[in-house]
């Protein structure tokens, strides 16, 4: 089906699904949007973006649907809502698919086409999209967009063989870019997971355990190390599990969260809120994948350095607490091996 034509649903309309579906319908596609909590606000008041880069936007007439049943059957499907979600939510990607589907995964974390891939059905297609974008919810049907926007794509698994793969990636590239969004096909996915976490490991962890927004983090230079930390232990663990990540990955992505506007990241809302924080997709699969590859090195010195410490046992997970990792922040100690292991077992603690 021509991209033109295709009929678009919305699985999640928080922050990144109010964003990308409202631009989606602005530039002339049909969408559909499922909604729980939003639905009396949006359905009374329609949905809204106050946009930093386009200006305000509102979408008065929103398809909008309290369940599944009652959506017409979606030759896409972009599932926004937070990994922790994945598993309830299948029953309703699967009732508001239509045959062969492509439902893109527009989230953080690693593993989460793996988890959701066996509660579809088998002529579904599950790709991958990589959101670069500074967004919140504010208040029902209300989302804040401060900066970015991009979306990346990958192919995951289902029914195509290579060429086909590539021309549904290249129909949601047209999608996206059609509606005034940069989009960009991925040749592998799981690399471009990888790539992602970088950033996700780093800003989002550290925000919750130093209260902190990325300018208050890249300001103090202690704080900065540790980001800086924690984003080379994720590049050591993506080159042990076998992907190669672009040079010098980390200082850009530091200069290029210097140069965007204070941010408060996805998992600091969430905790303030008190939901669900996305541990598992961003912390827990990595930590199991980067495991995998180790146990098969033949030496002990092949996983040594930055990344050595993820494989500390459990019992020592937990040595670090909050309080000791703020107090390594101030005092500028080096953290080099554990800060990511501070994270999650603070995190989890």
């Amino acid at each position: 089906m021509a991209s033109g034509h295709s009929r678009i649903g919305i699985i999640g309309t928080g922050a990144i699904g109010g964003f990308y579906g409202l631009m989606l319908a602005r530039a002339g596609q049909d969408v559909h949007f499922l909604l729980r909590s939003e639905y009396a606000a949006v359905t009374a008041r329609g949905l809204r973006v106050e946009s930093q880069v386009y200006g305000a936007l509102q979408l008065d007439s929103v398809q909008a649907y309290r369940q599944a049943a009652d959506m017409p059957p979606c030759d896409w499907l972009f599932v926004a809502a937070k990994t922790t979600s994945n598993a309830a939510l299948a029953p309703a990607i699967v009732q508001a698919a239509a045959p062969g589907a492509k439902v893109v995964l527009l989230q953080n974390g690693l593993g989460v086409e793996d988890a959701l891939r066996p509660l579809l059905r088998d002529d579904m297609h599950l790709l991958g999209g990589l959101c670069a974008i500074c967004a919140h919810r504010a208040e029902p049907g209300v989302v804040v967009h401060q900066a970015l926007g991009a979306v990346n794509l990958g192919y995951h698994t289902g029914p195509a063989d290579a060429e086909q793969r590539q021309r549904i990636v290249d129909e949601g590239v047209a999608l996206f870019r059609a509606a005034g969004i940069d989009s960009t096909g991925m040749p592998s996915l799981a690399q471009a997971r990888w790539m992602k976490l970088v950033w996700n490991a780093a800003f989002n962890g550290l925000s919750v355990l130093l209260d902190a927004d990325t300018r208050t983090l890249l300001r103090n230079d202690d704080s900065r190390e540790l980001v800086r930390l924690v984003m080379q232990e994720v590049e050591g663990a993506a080159q042990a599990c076998g992907y190669t990540l672009p040079p010098a990955i980390t200082e850009k992505m530091l200069q290029g969260t210097a140069a965007m506007p204070d941010y408060l990241p996805s998992m600091y809302h969430d905790h303030r809120a008190h939901r669900p924080m996305e541990l598992e997709a961003i912390y827990a699969v990595p930590l199991a994948q980067v495991r995998r590859p180790v146990m098969r090195c033949r030496e002990p010195k092949c996983f040594t350095g930055p990344c050595a410490s993820w494989m500390q046992p459990p019992s020592r997970r937990a040595e670090c607490s909050g309080a000791t990792l703020r107090a390594t922040a101030g005092a500028g100690k080096n953290t080099r091996g554990r800060s990511m292991l501070s994270l999650v077992s603070f995190l989890w603690l």
